[in-house]
């Protein structure tokens, strides 16, 4: 039977009105038009693909699948209409594969490659391109836009402490806050700081301290209940110094603000509040890069031998904190987010060795003051 259909070339926009015929002992669709390269192409019925989405029942749109080589003259973008009712009908029962859509060939390698190329750039943003962009940001940050951020991510680590209402957690008493202050004095006295500091207690067994941006200093109260000399607290406190002084905290937090706005971008499950909360998370609970927490730690073994501190108890404090963290797994641990190593104590107690004539950093009744600072 020979019904007429219109074709489209795909490539130069001819359209042709053609001779339709299907020839079955041939298991092709005949096209006929003097235009035509030679006056005649020949679809085979097996690589006839309907076109997906198509708006109307009542015809064909066909096209030949991607890898079809049958007839080097055929136009592989070319488009077939067909209308005839009869024609339709023949023709979507003689062609079981019609609807079937074909995968180019190479398309799997593509994709894959593709992925891998995107999680390359991923990677190379999170880890390589957003901290050298977070080092020289923190540099050029005005020190009052950044202790007003200090203040957002304090309110954030507090909200996930428990606490619900603003400064809630924050712990003060007359006698503690005297002794706090005194051995902050004591330490930044003979060091000189180009922020002012603000060192705060809050309320939770979690055994941390952290610094904010802005000169912000937090030391949770089960950090001081875990401390056996107020040189061990001091020692905390001096290493979170060094990390204020070396824009460390600021760094990593636009590091992690980047990082969750780039994976939101990505997942679509980062707002700004959430946001936010990532960045707290992060000074809770990450470490920051063995470069920095090396400097740390030679900024404040500096620091408390400045002040005539003795560095044992710098040691000693994180000797203890290994056995807090075997007897109680389920709560973050200062050694967790800030990594330490026997040879770091080591290094600590070898220091000490050098030091000349030191003096206690509080008196007993002080200290007892400022871990009761809670109560």
């Amino acid at each position: 039977m020979e019904t007429p259909a219109r074709y489209f070339d795909g490539e130069t926009g001819l359209r042709l009105d053609v001779d339709l015929t299907l020839d079955v002992p041939a298991q092709a669709l005949i096209l006929l038009h003097p235009d035509l390269p030679g006056g005649v192409q020949h679809w085979p019925l097996a690589a006839l693909r309907m076109l997906a989405d198509q708006a109307r029942t009542d015809q064909l749109i066909l096209s030949l699948r991607a890898d079809h080589s049958y007839d080097s003259a055929l136009i592989a973008t070319g488009r077939l209409t067909v209308s005839d009712p009869q024609m339709v009908r023949d023709i979507t029962r003689l062609c079981p594969d019609l609807k079937r859509r074909e995968v180019p060939p190479g398309t799997a390698r593509r994709v894959v490659t593709r992925l891998g190329l995107a999680v390359g750039a991923l990677v190379l943003m999170i880890f390589v391109i957003l901290p050298a962009m977070a080092g020289t940001m923190a540099q050029i940050i005005p020190i009052d836009s950044e202790v007003a951020w200090g203040k957002s991510m304090v309110r954030q680590m507090e909200r996930i402490l428990g606490g619900t209402e603003a400064g809630g957690l924050v712990c003060s008493s007359p006698e503690g806050d005297a002794a706090l202050e005194k051995l902050t004095a004591r330490l930044t006295g003979a060091t000189g700081v180009e922020y002012d500091l603000n060192v705060s207690v809050m309320d939770h067994d979690m055994v941390n301290a952290f610094a904010a941006p802005g000169g912000r200093i937090v030391m949770v109260r089960g950090l001081l209940e875990a401390a056996e000399t107020p040189e061990a607290v001091g020692a905390v406190l001096a290493h979170e110094i060094a990390h204020v002084e070396h824009r460390d905290s600021t760094r990593g937090a636009l590091r992690a603000a980047g990082s969750a706005g780039l994976l939101g971008l990505v997942l679509g499950d980062f707002a700004g509040g959430t946001v936010a909360v990532a960045m707290a998370e992060w000074m809770l609970n990450s470490s920051y890069t063995r470069d920095a927490e090396a400097k740390a730690d030679i900024y404040a073994l500096t620091m408390l031998d400045n002040a005539d501190v003795t560095t044992e108890g710098f040691a000693d404090f994180f000797d203890s904190l290994a056995e807090i963290e075997s007897i109680m797994p389920d709560l973050p641990v200062y050694m967790s987010s800030h990594p330490q190593t026997a040879a770091r104590a080591d290094a600590a107690r070898s220091f000490a060795a050098t030091q000349g004539p030191t003096r206690p950093l509080l008196t007993p009744t002080e200290f007892a003051a400022l871990q009761s600072i809670c109560d």
